[in-house]
């Protein structure tokens, strides 16, 4: 009995302590919010908008999202600008009253606060502020004619989802709406300069609207007088400067919230004016930040939406790839990507199918229990997919050479289908493209990579992803436990170095000494046996591009 009390007196003197600690660390929270040193950041990503609050710690403390999808509009992959407000103002909302609830405090003033979203795409404005066609997301694939002669022009690969390629094309179509532009942006940007009048860019969100000397951190010089000669007979009034971004690099203020931009915001009238924000980036710098891969030979691979993988180079590439796309980390240092417009889209679709199946069997199942469960089955599969074969291309695929995408499975008689092949596939499909570029850059190239971060929604079911990754890259893959957080957390990251940052403290050592001191993170070697199933699955997935192109061209 008194054995039994002395074991009683300890748990409950622990749970005491315990709950004494939540109190104090509760309290604590309440001040950082409170007196205004919390820090927010927002990414408007393919599918969700995501506002993350993080403390003095760079631990995330409330967060708030908003489901949104694009739509297909005359041909067009776009967002309206109702959706993009209605959006960024409901995911604040979520997180003001997530810290409500949590804490009990109102967010009045903030530290610092960072904007992020899908990089490149085309969003131009005449003098008067007026959004001059739909917003043209990456996703388009139709700047290929644009694309080409700019990659020869420059003699540096231009992506079709580039900003600048959007604009020669609309230029060689004759678009009426040419010789109006005063500004043109990205997403990310476009929220910065209506919430603060400033017409900034971070410079890696920059790089994937022309290309970057990183001697200068700047646009590249010579470039813009290439371009601006290549238009010179289109009498326009502006030059190509003009109607850029200014560029800035990471820890660089970029402006304060004005009044009418804190009211834009938050809608509810509580959040202060004159609260600094950093230079606003997209999602492969918020990806670097949130996976600490800023630093020379560290690379990452971010899959959602899209996929890209990237990887900061010691030097440039020996020649140019149309698989491999040169940006830069929010810093303004050289990063090679591969980035493909298709991962999860099709996953997605397929386990919505399975969900109402299961919900016509009364059974009721929440998507996360859903996509644990049916990718863990994946790891039950045979390696290469028992012979099953699928595209995920609900768009075009540049790195593929197709222009428009038709989500395809196809599979032999004799192929072995059933649940775990038909998951190791899919998982499979979305990376496979991933890795056809990829392969140039680091076998072909030997671009080095002391260590690849996989972060992102596919990642979420611990080891399934991860070690199909590793197998695609036949290289160790680390996963942290923050990949879920995604690009507002490293939004929000990048807006507290510029708020907290010791003079002279760079961004990589910023995030090693205060934000990832002592994470490793999950390592992942491949299996040899995966990586020669992979290695199979590519090798029928290249063979069968033409039944994809087929399917495009006749559905």
């Amino acid at each position: 009995m008194t054995n039994s009390l002395k074991k009683s007196n300890i748990d409950l003197s622990d749970f005491w302590r315990y709950q004494m600690n939540q109190i104090k660390h509760t309290t604590d929270t309440t001040d950082i919010i409170r007196s205004g040193k919390a820090v927010l950041g927002i990414e408007l990503g393919s599918t969700r908008i995501k506002a993350v609050l993080i403390g003095e710690d760079n631990a995330p403390l409330a967060s708030g999202a908003h489901d949104w999808e694009n739509r297909l509009q005359d041909g067009i992959w776009t967002y309206t600008l109702d959706d993009i407000w209605s959006g960024l103002q409901d995911s604040y909302a979520k997180m003001a009253q997530d810290v409500r609830t949590k804490y009990r405090v109102e967010i009045t003033n903030l530290a610092a606060i960072g904007f992020s979203g899908m990089m490149h795409g085309y969003m131009a404005f005449d003098k008067s502020g007026r959004l001059l066609v739909p917003f043209r997301t990456w996703r388009n694939t139709i700047t290929q004619q644009a694309a080409s002669q700019l990659t020869g022009l420059f003699q540096y690969h231009i992506p079709q989802r580039w900003s600048i390629a959007h604009l020669y094309q609309a230029v060689l179509n004759g678009e009426a709406h040419t010789a109006q532009i005063d500004y043109l942006v990205t997403l990310a940007g476009y929220i910065h300069w209506q919430l603060t009048g400033e017409r900034v860019l971070g410079v890696g969100e920059a790089s994937g609207m022309f290309p970057i000397d990183i001697k200068t951190k700047d646009y590249h010089a010579h470039m813009i007088e290439l371009f601006d000669r290549q238009i010179a007979d289109r009498g326009f009034s502006w030059k190509l400067g003009d109607i850029l971004p200014k560029v800035l690099v990471a820890g660089e203020q970029a402006g304060v919230l004005t009044a009418e931009g804190a009211g834009r915001l938050d809608i509810s009238g509580k959040l202060q004016a004159g609260i600094p924000l950093c230079p606003p980036e997209g999602d492969a710098g918020t990806g670097m930040a949130a996976t600490n891969s800023v630093a020379v030979r560290t690379g990452n691979v971010s899959a959602g939406t899209s996929v890209f993988g990237m990887v900061v180079m010691e030097k440039e590439l020996s020649k140019v790839y149309d698989e491999i796309d040169l940006v830069t980390t929010p810093e303004g240092n050289l990063a090679g990507m591969v980035h493909c417009n298709n991962c999860t889209s099709d996953l997605n679709a397929w386990a919505g199918l399975f969900q109402e199946f299961a919900e016509c069997c009364g059974i009721s199942m929440d998507m996360d229990r859903l996509f644990g469960m049916l990718y863990r089955k994946a790891l039950e599969g045979d390696p290469d997919g028992g012979g099953l074969l699928a595209y995920n291309y609900l768009s075009g695929e540049h790195v593929t050479g197709l222009e428009e995408g038709r989500p395809l499975f196809v599979r032999r008689p004799d192929s072995r289908f059933h649940l775990a092949n038909f998951m190791r596939t899919h998982l499979m499909a979305s990376l496979s493209v991933l890795k056809t570029g990829l392969n140039r850059m680091l076998k072909e190239e030997g671009v080095k990579a002391d260590r690849i971060t996989g972060h992102g929604g596919l990642f979420k079911t611990k080891g399934v992803a991860q070690g199909i990754l590793a197998a695609a890259m036949d290289a160790p893959v680390y996963v942290m436990e923050t990949a879920g957080e995604g690009g507002a957390w490293g939004i929000a990251l990048l807006a507290a170095y510029m708020a907290r940052r010791q003079e002279g403290e760079s961004l990589g050592d910023y995030l090693e000494n205060h934000v990832f001191a002592g994470q490793e993170g999950t390592r992942m070697e491949p299996d040899p046996e995966d990586v020669k199933g992979f290695d199979t699955f590519l090798e029928a997935y290249t063979r069968g591009l033409p039944v994809e192109r087929a399917a495009a061209a006749y559905m």
